[in-house]
């Protein structure tokens, strides 16, 4: 029965995946009480990023308002919990714009594979772990970013420095006093002896735990690097140990 199940899933992702195949291998989906194997399918082709956002009944577009360009999504609880957010920081006079949030596979790899180009551009004998590498300072490879889950927003600027002084460091400390309060947390913050692997400090990045911590747990038990492919320099995943280090590498208090 469980290998009939997991080849009904390997057609189901076929049937749903509009960009690119999740594996050549079947998935083996650890069980969960609460769900079926059909459910945790579903939920794993969002953990890669492997649907179209503006046609899933979970995700909302964002309202121009927010964010500071249209065409953004997110998942309708995100969204809601956000604009709560966006009302409290508003009384005090901080605007918190929403500059990326849902990405999905395609839109991840359009990413990576320009950054990757470049470096290749930059330096013709740079290797692909040493490309990767330096992308993955603050990108993430395609299928393995927690921009696919629709619960994460970069917010005001994708610079550290910007939040060190003046409107952004206000706009900084006022997350960190009350982000929580709405269910956000800074998942990528400066590294220690309890985060040194994974990506640099990103303060404006910012993740809605009460589903985000969902598709941690399932990436946790169901993720593998060789899982991770498609697109340039997909192949050294497994040599950076990509799941653990970066999917899993995130400050403890947003576990």
């Amino acid at each position: 029965m469980r290998l009939i199940l997991c080849s009904f899933l390997v057609v189901f992702y076929c049937s749903c995946n509009q960009s690119a195949e999740l594996s050549d291998q079947p998935i083996v989906i650890e069980e969960d009480k609460n769900t079926t194997l059909v459910d945790q399918a579903v939920d794993l082709s969002i953990v890669m990023g492997k649907f179209d956002p503006s046609a899933h009944d979970d995700f909302v577009l964002i309202e121009k308002k927010y964010a500071d360009r249209e065409g953004l999504y997110l998942q309708e609880e995100a969204y809601s919990a956000f604009k709560r957010m966006y009302k409290a920081a508003k009384e005090l006079g901080i605007d918190l714009i929403i500059r990326s949030a849902t990405r999905n596979f395609d839109y991840q790899r359009g990413i990576w594979e320009r950054k990757w180009k470049a470096n290749q551009n930059a330096d013709k004998n740079i290797i692909p772990k040493a490309n990767a590498l330096k992308i993955l300072k603050y990108s993430s490879m395609p299928s393995t970013s927690r921009h696919h889950w629709g619960t994460d927003i970069d917010l005001n600027s994708f610079e550290n420095s910007w939040f060190g002084s003046g409107e952004g460091l206000k706009l900084y400390e006022w997350m960190v006093s009350n982000a929580a309060d709405y269910g956000y947390c800074q998942v990528y913050t400066a590294k220690d002896e309890d985060r040194p692997d994974g990506y640099n400090e990103e303060k404006w990045h910012w993740s809605y735990l009460p589903i985000a911590n969902k598709y941690y747990k399932i990436a946790d038990a169901n993720m593998k690097d060789e899982m991770i492919k498609g697109f340039d320099g997909s192949e050294v995943a497994e040599e950076i140990g990509v799941v653990e280090k970066y999917i899993l590498g995130i400050d403890k208090s947003c576990k």
